[in-house]
């Protein structure tokens, strides 16, 4: 670098710091005081590998915690990539200054952003055969039993990513989907929270009651929040030629597919390995229907529902259902 560079950099620095009411020669004392950094300090290694935190000895416990774990980041690079579309794709700084990422959300960027997501989903779902294959079933149904009665149902970020996805009515089970325009009644109808009734009672189960208490305040703000930022609402408020490009309608598609089918059938997969027996099924920890809750051509949930034929939402799942439990 020359000096003529350095110098604006310097400039460039003493403007950035100038906002916190330090002068830059502070800033420069401590990065010349501050140790080198580790790969292992910047990810902070030694804290995620304590994370594991089995209820049992059985050692295939550690396996299911870590996927679960796994699963959650891949969620959480999934709406590091939705909340931009939501946001416009527009994200502001103090300085503001532009380093590459400050955009309003258009064509190009939409298509870039879908194909981030499905990337990460197309390789979370291909990774469940850790789930299916990697653990030994009696080892399994003997330490699932220290979990009650938590569930991968209570995994908040999954829900995030649909409200962030799609209108709140097209959670609704499908014969609900047009009864209502109220948030609060369309919210307490969402599809989930049927799945998550007493086998026997019919009334909620614990779990679902944990999730709520947790949440429901905070999934209500953002399904409110939601109302014409999702992403189905970015896509219909484009001009008529953009919405016709083939590529990002292929891309959207693809992302349906991947939540509501894909990751739904890897699910169901998994529980009738480990579940299902010729004479009767075991219960979900969390006391859900598995068996009705999981396969999506019961639910027939569909984020872009204008995007598929008549036929094709008729046959919602049944498709992917034969080809993923050959």
């Amino acid at each position: 670098m020359n000096e003529e560079n350095l110098i604006e950099k310097i400039k460039q620095l003493s403007k950035k710091y100038s906002s916190t009411g330090q002068d830059l020669s502070s800033y420069l004392d401590g990065l010349l005081y501050a140790d080198y950094i580790g790969y292992w300090n910047y990810i902070h290694l030694d804290t995620l590998l304590s994370l594991q935190t089995p209820k049992t000895d059985f050692p295939d416990e550690q396996i299911f915690i870590i996927y679960h774990q796994i699963t959650e980041l891949y969620f959480k690079l999934s709406l590091i990539e939705i909340e931009h579309i939501n946001k416009n794709g527009r994200n502001v700084i103090e300085t503001g200054e532009d380093l590459g990422w400050n955009k309003t959300l258009g064509i190009d960027l939409f298509i870039e952003k879908m194909e981030r997501i499905n990337r990460y989903l197309n390789n979370l779902i291909d990774s469940f055969e850790i789930m299916i294959k990697g653990m030994e079933k009696k080892q399994f149904l003997k330490f699932r039993m220290a979990l009650l009665p938590s569930s991968g149902f209570q995994s908040v970020q999954y829900r995030m990513i649909e409200l962030r996805s799609t209108n709140l009515s097209q959670l609704n089970p499908h014969e609900l989907q047009t009864s209502s325009k109220n948030l609060k009644t369309m919210y307490n109808n969402l599809y989930w929270k049927h799945g998550a009734m007493d086998l026997k009672t019919k009334k909620k189960t614990y779990t679902l009651k944990q999730f709520e208490r947790k949440y429901d305040e905070r999934l209500m703000k953002l399904a409110n929040k939601m109302k014409g930022g999702n992403i189905w609402a970015k896509y219909n408020s484009m001009s008529p030629k953009d919405k016709k490009n083939k590529t990002l309608i292929k891309l959207l598609k693809e992302y349906d597919i991947n939540i509501n089918v894909n990751w739904k059938l890897a699910h169901y997969k998994s529980a009738v390995k480990y579940l299902k027996n010729k004479n009767n099924s075991t219960a979900a920890t969390g006391g859900t229907n598995w068996e009705n809750f999981l396969p999506p051509k019961f639910q027939k949930i569909i984020f872009f529902p204008e995007l598929w034929s008549k036929k094709e939402k008729e046959n919602w799942g049944k498709n992917w259902v034969k080809s993923m439990l050959k």
